[in-house]
């Protein structure tokens, strides 16, 4: 199953994503990622939260949010691809989601708290998927793609997003 999947398993805008996971169990990518992403966060104030780098960027706060509700989101279609469903699953618009979330009256540690909570689920949903769930085919967004595939694009997803953290927000609070 933790064999990296191939480029033929997802739509080519996910190859960024899967570029970023690093060679070895995904698993221990996940657990790790999950660390630093409560180590990050612990160490931003509360006042931090509601950074922005730039003007229309999402704050902060914003940024965890849409991790969680895109690891919500794909664990979701790996569960649904994992099991035969072959019901073409909608897309959606991250942007969408921001604005009705609200995320900027929440709390770091709320969003954190529910982030961890999604990554545990993500974990064992991997952790119980059978093997031959993994080559399983499916659609969501009007493209083809494998559970394999699916785990892969949330490890790197969460990745990318801690590297823009490091590279724009906190780099900039300095």
């Amino acid at each position: 199953m933790f064999q990296r999947p191939q480029t033929s398993e997802y739509p080519e805008y996910y190859v960024p994503y899967v570029n970023l996971v690093p060679e070895g169990d995904l698993l221990s990518v996940l657990n790790e990622n999950l660390a630093e992403t409560v180590a990050l966060f612990e160490g931003i104030s509360v006042g931090d939260g509601d950074f922005r780098y730039a003007p229309g960027k999402w704050s902060i706060k914003e940024v965890l949010g849409h991790m969680a509700d895109t690891e919500r989101i794909m664990s979701y279609r790996l569960l649904r691809i994992g099991r035969g469903d072959q019901t073409p699953l909608a897309g959606f618009n991250e942007n969408d989601y921001i604005a009705e979330a609200e995320f900027n009256n929440l709390s770091i540690k709320n969003i954190l708290d529910d982030f961890a909570a999604v990554r545990n689920a993500t974990i064992t949903l991997i952790q119980n998927m059978s093997e031959k769930a993994w080559a399983k085919v499916g659609f969501a967004n009007n493209t083809e793609v494998t559970p394999r595939a699916i785990a892969y694009i949330i490890a790197g997803h969460a990745i990318h997003h801690l590297n823009i953290l490091n590279e724009r927000y906190l780099s900039a609070l300095k």
